[in-house]
């Protein structure tokens, strides 16, 4: 993926306010499944979530992103250090890493030459772990009359790597070159208002693309002004987003 192509460089500012945070439980599964825990690479990091969430747990953690826009917005740690660096060609020395993991962008790389690169950085008995959010439910007023009415309007507008991301990052689909462990079931799981939400499915890449559709921008303002005069303004309800998971050792110790 190349970084002028790259559609979380636009706006990254808000992409990084209202992007929600992967579970704690998620965290401490891959902690436990790693062999060691001195040094961790957060691949296409974006505004570096993943990295903070694993901070505590490892000496040290490589973040990085193609996008320097991106980086520019980065959650900042003592003990993370970010750059910009493409997934398929790094630059990091041979095994240089106990744990490899890709939050939310798996589907974005040339799976050709990021996997030669993931087994050239890791140490023997690291551990490989990618995971991403699809669609989110919530209560059914809401599901019925933002969400699902959002998701016909953008369907057109979603580039086809994303369906591999709702497909659960098939092995075959991504060409998978070590046996993949079963996984827990994890979400992330908010309280949100109507108008948070709103602004989250605004960071979606589709939206951004579907902007340039006068029909579709049209479809979208009819769907939000219909759903604020179902859902109070001050209403809080809970949002779930399923997580689909890779995971698997990558080197034997």
């Amino acid at each position: 993926m190349h970084s002028e192509s790259n559609p979380f460089s636009r706006q990254s500012d808000i992409y990084a306010q209202y992007r929600p945070h992967y579970p704690t439980e998620l965290y401490e599964w891959i902690v436990a499944a790693c062999t060691n825990t001195q040094s961790a690479w957060d691949c296409a990091t974006g505004n570096g979530q993943a990295a903070i969430g694993l901070a505590p747990f490892f000496d040290k953690i490589e973040a990085s992103d193609i996008s320097s826009v991106q980086i520019a917005q980065a959650f900042q740690r003592p003990n993370v250090f970010y750059s910009t660096r493409s997934a398929e060609d790094s630059g990091f020395a041979d095994s240089s890493f106990d744990l490899i993991v890709v939050a939310q962008a798996l589907h974005w790389f040339d799976y050709v030459r990021f996997w030669p690169e993931v087994m050239r950085l890791a140490r023997p008995g690291a551990f490989f772990c990618a995971w991403g959010y699809s669609w989110l439910n919530s209560i059914p007023e809401v599901d019925a009359n933002i969400i699902m009415p959002f998701r016909k309007i953008l369907e057109p507008y979603w580039a086809p790597n994303n369906r591999i991301l709702w497909e659960g990052y098939p092995s075959n689909e991504i060409a998978l070159p070590f046996f993949r462990l079963n996984t827990p079931n994890f979400e992330i799981q908010v309280e949100w208002s109507l108008e948070q939400l709103i602004e989250y499915m605004c960071t979606w890449s589709a939206y951004k693309n579907s902007l340039s559709d006068e029909l579709a921008v049209n479809a979208l303002n009819s769907a939000i002004s219909q759903v604020r005069e179902k859902v109070a303004k001050d209403e809080i309800f809970p949002i779930r987003m399923p997580l689909s998971l890779v995971t698997g050792r990558i080197k034997d110790a």
